[in-house]
């Protein structure tokens, strides 16, 4: 095969610049630490780090919700800590208000104070976040959740939605709590109504001449014996002082307990009696609900106790509100008095029942913070692992790299030397 000087030429050229092209590459891999410049280097190891880099990503996306989500908890957190101060100290003022010592002014400077904490506590359910929205309207984070209505109640606007962060490829983490679940979902022991079962037109209040019998509105105070199992009635009670029909007369102190609604022959549920000393009221408790028997009966009274339509829940402001009318309006009369130690007893409880659930929404955000702060932990030690592969999937060996760029520039350097030989050569030289 003959070879003319231009293939000589060409072929040496391009000897010239692959060895070049060897060398400025190891060189560049030498200077980047990099030994996968272009897919084309390795592609199996290229899929692998585009791989990596896309979860790496993802985890910074991860931890940036995480820090969203830890920060939206603290405020929360802070803010139901404030509403726990403030309840403290309502349960403390009812607690003085229950004193049967205390004047009409008395009990009304005590509603002073209320008023303050149930517009401190309104603020506080009301909070914004960082972002302008409201902390406990669930979904509806541009409408405030709650507010006064005209006749001093208060209504509850947002949702019942929760609010979550993806902070894991399968996890996700609620960074917030509705108003509804946390202020409005608050079991009601008032939600009893009691009544004289037939009430005289003329006197509504006092069904039989010359009985003296009063009573407390009921209360229920055992949640777990008021449901359970016998329950209490689901149509109410009836309660019977006395046995008109018996030989001799029944002691009108006895009563009888039967389910609503009641009719001559039923088998009573519960029977007792009204101690001696009628100076004193009577603490009657069946199935969970207690009221007060003041007075002293003369037979034949009967007392319904049901329940009231809607009632089973009851909002921390509503309760508040409730109690501060009932020191405003009590008067020191026997019947206002009875009606606002009714008032602060209903109070107490509710108090109580909202404090049970506020706490325990504290202690939800707490367990929540500590998945996050594990979460995050774990995240982490992913990223560094993560880094570490690709580490050894890019990074280049040194003394490897270093060596083939000595062996290349040898092999750049004598190809240089043969092309000048080679180029040399003339076939006019051999004539002459």
């Amino acid at each position: 095969m003959r070879i003319s000087s231009l293939q000589a030429f060409n072929n040496g050229v391009q000897g010239l610049q692959r060895n070049y092209a060897e060398a400025i590459r190891t060189l560049q891999q030498i200077n980047s630490s990099n030994r996968i410049l272009t897919p084309a280097d390795d592609p199996v190891a290229a899929v692998r780090l585009m791989q990596l880099e896309q979860q790496q990503n993802m985890l910074g996306q991860y931890k940036d919700n995480l820090s969203a989500a830890n920060s939206s908890l603290m405020q929360e957190e802070s803010v139901l800590n404030s509403v726990n101060n403030i309840m403290l100290r309502v349960r403390e003022l009812a607690g003085e208000a229950g004193n049967g010592a205390l004047s009409q002014n008395e009990r009304q400077a005590i509603a002073v104070e209320l008023q303050e904490r149930e517009d401190e506590l309104l603020g506080l359910m009301n909070t914004r976040n960082a972002r302008g929205e409201y902390l406990f309207a669930g979904f509806q984070g541009k409408t405030q959740p709650f507010e006064r209505q005209a006749d001093g109640s208060y209504a509850y606007h947002g949702d019942e939605g929760q609010r979550s962060l993806q902070v894991g490829s399968s996890l996700n983490i609620a960074v917030g709590d509705n108003g509804k679940k946390v202020f409005e979902n608050i079991t009601n022991a008032s939600r009893l109504s009691s009544g004289w079962t037939e009430a005289d037109p003329a006197n509504p209040l006092q069904p039989l001449a010359g009985s003296s019998l009063a009573f407390s509105a009921p209360l229920i105070q055992d949640e777990i014996t008021y449901s359970g199992n016998p329950a209490f009635p689901a149509g109410g009670v009836v309660v019977e002082f006395g046995d008109l029909t018996a030989t001799p007369l029944g002691d009108p102190k006895d009563y009888k307990v039967y389910a609503s609604p009641y009719t001559a022959g039923d088998p009573a549920l519960h029977s007792g009696r009204l101690d001696s000393d009628d100076a004193r009221p009577d603490s009657f408790t069946f199935r969970g609900m207690t009221l007060q028997f003041e007075g002293v009966p003369v037979g034949g009274e009967s007392v319904t106790i049901e329940s009231i339509p809607n009632s089973e829940k009851q909002g921390v402001l509503d309760t508040i509100h409730q109690l501060r009318m009932a020191l405003e309006n009590n008067t020191d009369s026997p019947e206002g008095k009875r009606d606002t130690r009714s008032a602060v007893a209903a109070a107490l409880t509710n108090i109580d029942h909202a404090m049970i659930n506020i706490d325990s929404t504290r202690g939800s955000i707490g367990t929540r913070m500590n998945v996050i702060e594990t979460t995050l932990s774990n995240n982490e030690d992913v990223a560094l692992v993560n880094k570490s592969v690709q580490a050894e999937l890019r990074e280049i060996d040194y003394p490897e790299a270093l060596s083939k760029l000595a062996f290349q520039s040898i092999v750049l350097e004598a190809a240089q030397q043969s092309f000048v030989k080679i180029s040399q050569l003339n076939l006019f030289d051999k004539i002459r």
